[in-house]
């Protein structure tokens, strides 16, 4: 086969094992994107869908980024590839100073991995190696959250709470992880925003301290907002007392903000929204407009210090990295994202455009299908009635929607909906439509 035509059509779809897909189904009737530009995709039918998800939360500026294109050519013309360890390039360490203007708080310290899942075990391992730095070796506990996504890693897993994930590799994840119940409640149903109740479980992690004692335990990670599973937003006032228990019991407050960050709030980051500072924070995703698989750890001044101090002069401080670690091709993405964060004011315009949005998405909720919706800034969840087994209702929603023109991703039987930032109101009108179209047909198959 031509390289022209490599991404078309494939003579052969056998020797592809698929990530998160039933590969038997897919097979049987695949579905093949073949084009892509701003808000739009191309089918190998020659259809165009509108992408509902900003791909999976990673292209909120759109395909085909002109700036993004020449950036990344331009850097594999002048340099393609430089060591990662004990040497490096200047576009690396000019990336970290301009994240550092948008972490919040004194996140200013950046460690860079190759996808949220790095980003996430890259976490933990800092929060192991900051209480050994200060002498806490006993620190070796985690607390995550129920419904968690954190990736596909075994220290990811081990700290995240989706269940299927969980029991698919129970026999090898980490020892010493509990977790917090999830935060929606039944009274949250059909709630836009944060619900005005739910706070008080934020006291399950003195729970597991009083049980397991917090002297023990080296760090709580939490997504800001649960996004994989259907975007689970906190109650009012939960995170600032997840924060105060942290800060009670010298425990780490990790949050990741693989799919939070980078505006999908309406601010920079959820940090920023709910107005609690993490002492580590992970991005990926919208960090390079999912062009270049790229994550990046922001960690506080005092947790970097404790590393530097604790160590040797001439020793390496974190025996921990990847080959792909800040390489210059991602790196080049991640600048030129940054540029159009300011050029486009992308922030302010995600914050503007998602009350029009969050009004569209709620409006779906009179679908006799539809049990449950959810929504905060530029995401949302609809829940699908169980229709005989977990996830079937789902997947055969996916695929009535995407005969529909709309593109976005389902988790179980939740819909994911998370429309890229340079959505004007006529996308969003056009997404919604869409799902009503793709649900409505959804519900006439189930009753032929």
């Amino acid at each position: 086969m031509s390289s022209e035509n490599r991404t078309s059509v494939p003579n052969s779809l056998n020797e592809h094992w698929m990530p998160f897909t039933s590969n038997k189904d897919f097979k049987a009737n695949p579905r093949l994107i073949t084009a892509a530009k701003g808000v739009y995709l191309t089918t190998h039918h020659g259809k165009t869908q509108i992408d509902a998800s900003s791909g999976l939360f990673c292209n909120p500026l759109g395909h085909g980024r002109r700036e993004i294109t020449e950036a990344v050519t331009k850097q594999l013309e002048v340099l393609d590839y430089a060591q990662p360890f004990q040497q490096g390039f200047g576009g690396s360490f000019e990336l970290a100073t301009r994240i550092a203007k948008h972490t919040p708080g004194d996140l200013n310290k950046m460690f860079y991995t190759i996808c949220g899942s790095t980003a996430v075990e890259t976490a933990l391992k800092i929060a192991i190696a900051y209480h050994r730095a200060k002498g806490h070796g006993e620190r070796y506990r985690f607390v995550g959250r129920e419904r968690g996504y954190h990736g596909m890693n075994i220290g990811c897993i081990s700290v995240g709470g989706m269940v299927n994930n969980v029991k698919a590799f129970a026999s090898v994840l980490m020892p010493g992880v509990q977790h917090i119940r999830h935060t929606h409640l039944p009274e949250h149903k059909f709630v836009s925003g944060q619900p005005e109740t739910g706070d008080y479980l934020a006291n399950d992690l003195e729970s597991i301290c009083a049980n397991f004692g917090g002297e023990n335990i080296a760090a709580c990670i939490v997504e800001p907002i649960a996004g994989s599973t259907g975007t689970l937003v906190p109650p009012k006032g939960y995170l600032q007392k997840l924060r105060d228990i942290c800060d009670a019991h010298g425990i780490l407050l990790i949050f990741d903000e693989v799919i939070t960050g980078w505006g999908r709030t309406g601010s920079k980051f959820g940090a920023d929204e709910f107005g609690v500072t993490p002492d580590i924070m992970t991005m990926a995703k919208a960090t390079t407009n999912g062009v270049v698989p790229m994550g990046v750890v922001a960690c506080n001044d005092f947790i970097y210090d404790a590393v530097m101090d604790a160590s040797p002069k001439g020793a390496v401080e974190l025996f921990h990295g990847y080959t792909y670690s800040g390489i210059p091709v991602a790196v080049a993405a991640a600048l030129a994202v940054q540029d159009i964060f300011e050029k486009d004011d992308i922030f302010n315009r995600a914050k503007n455009l998602a009350p029009y949005f969050q009004k569209g998405l709620f409006s779906l909720q009179d679908l006799e299908s539809v049990d449950n919706i959810r929504g905060y800034g530029m995401m949302g969840g609809i829940d699908m009635k169980l229709n005989t087994k977990p996830g079937k209702a789902g997947l055969e929603c996916f695929k009535a929607c995407y005969e529909a023109g709309v593109n976005f991703k389902a988790t179980g039987d939740c819909l994911i909906i998370a429309p890229q930032f340079i959505c004007e109101e006529k996308h969003i009108d056009e997404i919604i439509d869409k799902l009503r179209t793709g649900i409505t047909n959804y519900q006439k198959n189930q009753k032929n």
